[in-house]
């Protein structure tokens, strides 16, 4: 069978610990000799799953007392009008640095007064906003720290002069984060943390219940916080298998060994898009660059070569590593479960390639 190396940048590459559990569960769960996609989530075999999930999360994550993560169905999309809906009261401040920022600021302005901080639409997102002012007025400071399709992140935790909010759907459990400084993070698990179709929600307690509107049940975190994420039947099978793809990444020594993990995997393959004559990273800014999703595109003089270098890497393997539509050209998205000899094989296929057509 031919190596096959994922870049794709979601649902995309997990860890093989995680999928041959789940394999097994999927055949005899706990030993109840039932399916996981069978057994009650009343039981206590699977009561016993949320609650080890939660305590991974909150001793990987490191996050403080005063905090409930709860596991929800919806994606990230739905989060987009549950936030504004649990926390705008007067006016909320946005970053747009994507799609998925945009699309999260629109939700917000259809519930009320949210307003556009900075943005980098200008060049169409390839590149972080410096400079700007957050209102002290706001509710909250929401902020995407990955964008996936244009390859570039927030590494570092703002200081925000009110409470902040983060889409973390795409680094999240990438590197330690200081959960203290958000009141809340949320993401869709298909990246770092298990498959689609469970969603991650880390709350702070005392920051919600501020706002006057009737919010709906399914939309009121509160309502999932009494119901230990189980108000409606959850989505056993994602959650399970992000429950073991938490113990793969405790069991490799937590969050600082795996950022070093990708950092090395993120600079060996940015050191090649630099050096290769052939190609151009989309990102200029190197703090502005994602060390999860890769941009590039090939060299002026090259243009005419793109369709080309995508036969001849997916000749070699590589999965997933044609760029946005709307950005074109090439992406490589190197998350947790990306093995850096996938990422060696990737820049050795750069490097043939350029060889070859020089």
């Amino acid at each position: 069978m031919k190596t096959v190396h994922n870049f794709n940048a979601g649902p995309c590459v997990l860890p093989k610990e995680a999928i041959n559990a789940a394999i097994e569960a999927l055949k005899d769960f706990a030993g109840t000799g039932m399916s996981v996609i069978e057994v009650s989530h009343r039981s206590k075999e699977w009561q016993a799953v949320m609650d080890e999930t939660e305590a991974l999360w909150k001793e990987i994550l490191n996050i403080p007392d005063g905090y409930k993560v709860l596991f929800l169905g919806g994606g990230a999309s739905t989060q987009f009008l549950t936030v504004p809906m649990n926390f705008l009261e007067k006016k909320a401040a946005y970053l747009e640095t994507g799609v998925w920022a945009k699309k999260a600021l629109k939700e917000a302005k259809g519930i009320g007064n949210a307003v556009c901080v900075a943005s980098s639409a200008d060049t169409i997102f390839n590149y972080i906003p410096k400079g700007y002012t957050i209102p002290t007025d706001a509710d909250y400071f929401h902020i995407t720290t990955n964008n996936t399709i244009y390859g570039t992140e927030i590494r570092e935790d703002i200081n925000s002069p009110i409470p902040l909010i983060a889409d973390m759907s795409s680094d999240i459990m990438s590197r330690p984060v200081d959960v203290s400084k958000y009141i809340m993070i949320y993401g869709g698990a298909q990246k770092n943390v298990g498959p689609a179709g469970v969603t991650f929600v880390i709350v702070k307690e005392d920051a919600l219940g501020k706002v006057s509107r009737y919010i709906p049940t399914m939309l009121d975190y509160k309502t999932h916080i009494e119901g230990g994420s189980m108000f409606n039947t959850p989505p056993v099978f994602s959650i399970l298998v992000m429950n073991y793809t938490m113990k793969w990444l405790k069991g490799l020594g937590g969050l600082k060994v795996m950022e070093q993990m990708n950092i090395e995997k993120s600079n060996l393959l940015y050191n090649e898009i630099d050096r290769n004559s052939m190609f151009v990273g989309t990102v200029a800014n190197k703090e502005d660059r994602s060390i999860m999703n890769h941009c590039w595109v090939m060299a002026e003089a090259y243009k005419d070569k793109e369709d080309a270098f995508m036969a001849f890497a997916k000749e070699r393997g590589m999965v997933g590593i044609k760029g946005h539509r709307s950005v074109g050209g090439f992406r490589a998205s190197l998350y947790n479960a990306c093995p850096k000899a996938s990422v060696e094989a990737l820049v050795a296929c750069m490097q043939e390639f350029e060889k070859l057509n020089k």
